[in-house]
């Protein structure tokens, strides 16, 4: 122990010895060698001689030292004389303001500040110089007089706004700092998509919520100012695409391409926009306006397409739809055909017009024709073909021909052995053989697809998977399973009424079953899928309530939340839930997104 005293002691002392010269060492190093070490009085002795040979190089370490020494009339001396030597870097006017700062002189200070402005010349880099000195020292107030300064003495050869943005968020005066957004648009209009990116990361990050609004404001004055410049009109359509807001995006898209007389294009894109974020009624609106510009326009066709879809979308997805409805939906596509004819550019349509049919009108055989007259146009594309036959074996199943589907599933799966359509088959019939209770062979097949590259399938696939491993081979017959698989094939045929009375007598025949959870969870999806949200929730309360640990509890926790806050208006129990989620599945795959949400309820500001 006194051995190791006695070494830490020596350590210690070494450490605290003063530092002496080395023969040959420059002024440099030695000026900056007892700099380092604080000791001023010695470091200053060697910056005046390093100063001599490299003023450039010695003078803000020469500068800090004085400073440090509080030898202020020397201090003043070198600034004024370097400012001799280098008489076009503006900043070193600043180094005799702040100078006078740290002497308490506030008036001469200022007024070496406002000289050093006053006296700048017409050149970017004078401006930029002083700009960036005031900026390095937090004096943003000069930073922003700098640069409208340098702006006004280069009349509009460069606005500084990249520079005065800078200066005006550290102010927080965000309204200016919105505005030099807008005066470098007019500047040059290619800086477009990169103040777009800028302005979606102020966005996101905005903790106020405020920048939104201000970006909007700016932008209208703009408008009014200058009606014919349509690129304020385009930043504002952004920010309403960036703000989910399209009844306005519409509205403004509907300006521009009146104003610039153009052919419908950034309606349609508009309208793909509404349509993924189910806003199918401005979807509609943007599809309408692009077919009232008359036939003889080049988006024409598309826009009728584009608009049916839309209307299919809005009407099937409602829950609450009508057979009035249907037969209208079904008149569109009747009438549009009739004028736009059967051919490979209006093979989707078909395609879709056959779906509504079988699988809503339950018209299977009027679907079958439709889509055997399109897989049969010349000149069809042979991936959309396989499209086809994969609807086309969808509406086999539907009817019952089920030999007559795996037929066509297999015919895809050969043509599509690498691709996604490949898979897809491969996975439908799987879900086939599923259907008709062969459950070992869909369970082998579906095996094969878990490694598939396209995730979706590869989910699907291990869901039914998991489900038939975990239900079979728990009795000898696997009647439940037949039951329940009975069920899902209704489900698939939208035979809503009978799958729910089947997953009722599995409930009631099979009681304390591991696939009550999984009917209780399908009674809970159909329901949704018809509106009848009181009901699903019961469903899914059992399942949170009485299978907490099972796989699907999470989900149906994810589910009840989201039926509160977005369906039942019930904002405060829709928190409560998605924090329950939270904090008792970490790991599930809806954490993230219950987190977000949760944090929306809560008040945070979230992009």
């Amino acid at each position: 122990m006194k051995k190791l005293l006695s070494l830490l002691f020596i350590i210690l002392a070494l450490g605290s010895q003063p530092v002496f010269a080395q023969p040959g060492q420059t002024n440099a190093e030695l000026a900056n060698q007892y700099f380092s070490t604080g000791d001023y009085e010695k470091a200053v002795v060697y910056f005046e001689k390093f100063y001599g040979q490299d003023p450039f190089a010695a003078y803000l370490g020469y500068s800090k030292c004085l400073i440090a020494l509080k030898d202020f009339n020397e201090a003043e001396k070198l600034i004024r004389k370097h400012q001799k030597k280098f008489p076009q870097d503006p900043g070193i006017r600043l180094d005799l303001g702040l100078l006078y700062e740290q002497q308490g002189k506030s008036n001469d200070a200022r007024k070496v500040f406002d000289d050093a402005i006053k006296n700048l010349k017409p050149d970017i880099n004078q401006v930029n110089l002083l700009g960036n000195a005031f900026t390095k020292n937090q004096m943003f107030d000069y930073s922003v007089s700098t640069y409208l300064q340098g702006r006004k003495l280069l009349n509009g050869a460069y606005p500084f706004s990249f520079e005065l943005v800078e200066a005006y968020g550290q102010l927080g005066k965000f309204t200016e700092m919105v505005n030099e957004y807008i005066i470098m648009i007019d500047f040059n209009p290619g800086y477009l998509p990169n103040i777009q990116t800028i302005l979606q990361n102020k966005i996101a990050n905005d903790l106020s919520g405020n920048m939104g609004d201000l970006v909007r404001q700016s932008l209208l004055r703009s408008i009014q100012k200058y009606p014919n410049e349509s690129k304020y009109s385009e930043l504002l359509l952004w920010l309403f695409l960036q703000e989910k807001d399209f009844e306005s995006a519409y509205i403004q898209a509907k300006g521009l391409d009146k104003r610039l007389s153009e052919n419908g294009d950034r309606l349609l894109n508009l309208g793909r926009t509404c349509v993924s974020n189910k806003d199918f009624l401005t979807a509609e609106k943007c599809f309408q306006y692009v077919v009232e510009k008359g036939s003889l326009n080049i988006n024409y066709t598309t826009a009728r397409m584009e608009l049916i879809n839309a209307v299919n979308d809005r009407v099937t997805t409602s829950g609450n739809y009508t057979q009035t409805d249907l037969l209208q939906l079904k008149q569109d596509y009747v009438t549009s055909l009739a004028e736009l004819g059967k051919n490979v550019a209006t093979a989707p349509l078909i395609r879709g017009y056959a779906h509504l049919e079988a699988f809503y009108l339950f018209n299977t055989d009027t679907a079958i024709a439709l889509l055997n007259e399109t897989i049969e146009l010349p000149n069809l594309k042979s991936q959309f073909k396989a499209e086809c036959k994969l609807e086309l074996a969808d509406i086999y199943v539907f009817d019952g021909l089920v030999w007559d589907a795996a037929l066509l599933y297999g015919q895809v799966d050969k043509d599509f052995k690498n691709d996604i359509l490949g898979r897809e088959a491969k996975f439908r019939n799987s879900r086939l053989s599923y259907y008709l209770g062969e459950f070992d062979w869909a369970k082998d097949q579906l095996n094969v697809l878990k490694s598939a590259t396209s995730q979706l399938i590869s989910n699907d696939a291990l869901s039914l998977a998991l489900l038939i491993t975990d239900n079979t081979n728990l009795d000898t017959s696997n009647a439940a399973m037949l039951v329940y698989s009975r069920a899902d094939l209704l489900d698939f045929q939208n035979k809503d009424s009978l799958a729910l009375m089947v997953l009722d007598s599995l409930v009631t025949g099979f009681p304390n079953h591991s696939l009550t959870d999984e009917a209780w969870f399908k009674k809970a999806q159909i329901l949704k899928s018809k509106g009848r949200f009181t009901e699903a929730l019961v469903y899914l309360q059992d399942i949170v309530d009485k299978y907490p640990d099972d796989i699907l509890a999470d989900d149906a926790m994810f589910q009840l939340a989201d039926l509160n806050e977005n369906k039942l208006d019930d904002k405060e129990k829709a928190k409560v839930l998605y924090e329950t989620l939270l904090t008792k599945y970490p790991g599930s795959l809806f954490v993230v997104d219950a987190r977000k949400r949760f944090r929306v309820l809560r008040g945070d500001k979230i992009n």
